[in-house]
């Protein structure tokens, strides 16, 4: 669709680490039988004074910093009004004209290219409690109300409209979540709701400057989801567009098992919400003392990371993305590489081996059976010829089921049959058994060549080594 251009903007909520809530004492930890971890400051009752945890201002603060945002000095929390049956109080607790931090940016790579992503702002407000839906009788349905996530702290973080493609906006929200992850602010967890999105999308004319009609797409558990369901928005809009309709501003909702958004409600704009200063919060000073001891606490990002690793480890852009997904995976890698000298050789076995494994079993790195010490020495055994690919796979395989030690395994198994000797006994045991293929390969037949070899492999079961056998084969075979 060269003649149109999408512009997408992307609102992430990611709940706090926090041990408690935003404004209350209430545990903050999830699963726990529903409405167990309320109170009356979190249930919004008349007459209780919210207090606002430091813990959740430090987080927000370093996340706004790792965001390369502009730290405010004072910002205010103001009441966000509207009723919903998830909002005991019929307001939230949030920040609308002074936010805690803006004009930040992100960047990150997307098939070979620099992207920058400006970040408009990151504030602090308080989450709402869970709608669980449920059908109570045969003939009706009804919904119960669990507080326990009622005045959780949530961050808020709005990208500029600076994304111009599914594909981005997906890739955008990897790196933000790795961020978020690696400053152990937030879990991540996109299925727990603990990392979640909505979007903001609207296409315009190719080259024009004017921002189209905006439509806002909620419910996107994944970053396969949220990428869908952009490409399903952008061409439903531009259908309309191109036959004359009107694209009206709306929330629309991503039903992912028919693959479509649907309407949802008209849009609200900021005047609905009747936003004023909270009346029981005092502004908030943050000292730039503090500020400046956040920064020096900062750890090395995700981007900073991947740059070094293409650098230092000589690996390939693909790769140190993928590699520097979290910190524990990250550390891993580098782990490996202490203990084998090839960077390239430890990111495949890492990336395709062990987290296909990982993924399979539901699993992250900090599950693998495999030590960063015993993938590496498993990895020299095979640089060495002690051991040939093959032989690596059932050996990673063995060591993946049980935790052994490639030492143990090799005493155990055997290495790779290397002793020139015995690879020319073998052959000839091989030839004599199979003369038919001796002689169409001295008939000009390369294939009977590769039998030969096979035969070779089935007879040690695939022990010796292939390029020396092969050098072997090939000088008897020449020799008659």
């Amino acid at each position: 669709m060269p003649e149109f251009e999408a512009v997408i903007g992307l609102e992430v909520h990611a709940e706090l680490l926090t041990r408690s809530k935003m404004f209350c004492g209430c545990s903050t930890k999830f699963g726990e039988p529903p409405n167990t971890q309320t109170c009356p400051i979190c249930l919004g009752m008349p007459g209780v004074l919210p207090v606002i945890n430091r813990r959740g201002v430090e987080y927000a603060v370093k996340t706004a910093l790792a965001l390369n945002c502009d730290i405010a000095p004072m910002s205010r929390f103001a009441r966000k009004n509207y009723y919903y049956p998830d909002l005991p109080k019929a307001y939230q607790i949030s920040q609308y004209e002074l936010p805690l931090s803006e004009h930040g940016h992100i960047t990150f790579a997307l098939d070979g290219q620099e992207k920058r992503v400006g970040i408009r702002r990151v504030h602090l407000e308080e989450d709402t409690g869970k709608l669980l839906h449920a059908g109570i009788m045969e003939e009706a349905e009804s919904s119960l109300v669990d507080y326990n996530r009622c005045g959780v702290p949530l961050m808020e973080i709005v990208s500029e409209p600076d994304i111009r493609s599914p594909e981005a906006a997906a890739e955008y929200l990897r790196q933000l979540r790795a961020i978020l992850v690696f400053l152990d602010v937030c879990d991540g967890n996109m299925e727990e709701g603990s990392f979640r999105c909505d979007a903001n999308v609207s296409v315009r004319p190719a080259g024009s400057e004017r921002l189209g009609v905006k439509v806002e797409v909620k419910n996107m558990n994944s970053f396969k989801n949220v990428q869908k369901a952009l490409d399903y928005e952008i061409r439903r809009q531009v259908k309309a567009r191109r036959e004359g309709e009107e694209v009206v501003q709306e929330t629309r909702l991503w039903n992912a098992d028919q693959e479509i958004t649907l309407s949802m409600r008209s849009k609200e704009h900021a005047h609905d919400y009747r936003y004023f200063p909270d009346p029981d919060l005092v502004p908030l000073v943050v000292e730039p003392a503090w500020v400046a001891e956040i920064r020096r606490s900062l750890p090395e990002l995700p981007d900073a990371m991947r740059k070094r690793f293409v650098r230092e480890h000589g690996i390939p852009e693909y790769d140190a993305g993928v590699l520097t997904a979290s910190k524990e995976l990250a550390g891993y890698y580098e782990a490996c590489v202490r203990a084998h000298a090839d960077p390239k050789a430890v990111s495949n076995w890492v990336m395709v081996e062990l987290l296909g494994r990982l993924n399979r079993d539901g699993k992250d790195i900090t599950q693998s059976p495999i030590t960063p010490r015993r993938l590496g020495a498993m990895l020299d055994l095979m640089a060495k010829g002690t051991i040939s690919g093959k032989m690596a796979k059932e050996f990673f395989d063995e060591m993946y089921a049980t935790g052994a030690d490639p030492a143990e395994l090799l005493k155990k198994k055997g290495g790779q049959i290397t002793d020139v000797g015995e690879i020319e006994r073998i052959i000839r045991v091989v030839l004599e058994k199979h003369a038919g293929p001796v002689a169409e390969y001295r008939a000009g037949k390369e294939g009977a060549f590769n039998f030969l070899v096979g035969q070779m492999m089935k007879a040690t079961k695939g022990r010796v080594n292939p390029k020396l056998a092969n050098e072997l084969l090939r000088k008897i075979l020449r020799a008659g």
